[in-house]
């Protein structure tokens, strides 16, 4: 089933990328039709190639009507909150530091917005005692989230 699902998961992923949104709403007939092949073939495309651990949902309603709706999960969105979480009421320059440098190294910070970030706590270590560091660098995770 090796090339017929690569196929199929080609097109949904183009279908997510053409929309720009993160969920798409497809007829499993149609696309069956479309892709000349069986709609068991697009069911086990979406069951193990559109699964939660990829970054998507699945809704999937059969008969009449029926349709499957695939959302993409804005992961980076939860990778910043839960960032933000394990953040503790006072922070150290050199933790600061290394939670923008794992972002980077991730690819969840461009550098120029680790860059930036690095350069304004830099600026402000003297300032800043550990909790308003703390604060701050809460803020700019959350805020970061907003933007995913």
């Amino acid at each position: 089933m090796g090339h017929i699902a690569d196929l199929i998961e080609e097109f949904i992923l183009k279908q997510l990328a053409g929309e720009l949104k993160e969920a798409t709403v497809l007829q499993r007939n149609d696309l069956a039709e479309e892709l000349n092949c069986a709609p068991s073939q697009i069911s086990y495309v979406l069951s193990t190639r559109f699964t939660v651990e990829r970054g998507f949902i699945v809704e999937s309603r059969r008969g009449a009507g029926g349709f499957v709706r695939i959302v993409r999960i804005p992961v980076q969105r939860y990778i910043f909150e839960d960032a933000a979480k394990q953040v503790m009421a006072e922070v150290q320059p050199e933790t600061v530091e290394n939670v923008i440098t794992q972002l980077r190294s991730h690819g969840l910070l461009s550098n120029r917005e680790a860059e930036l970030m690095l350069q304004f706590f830099r600026v402000t270590q003297d300032r800043l005692g550990a909790v308003e560091r703390a604060r701050v660098l809460r803020a700019l995770l959350l805020k970061l989230a907003d933007f995913s």
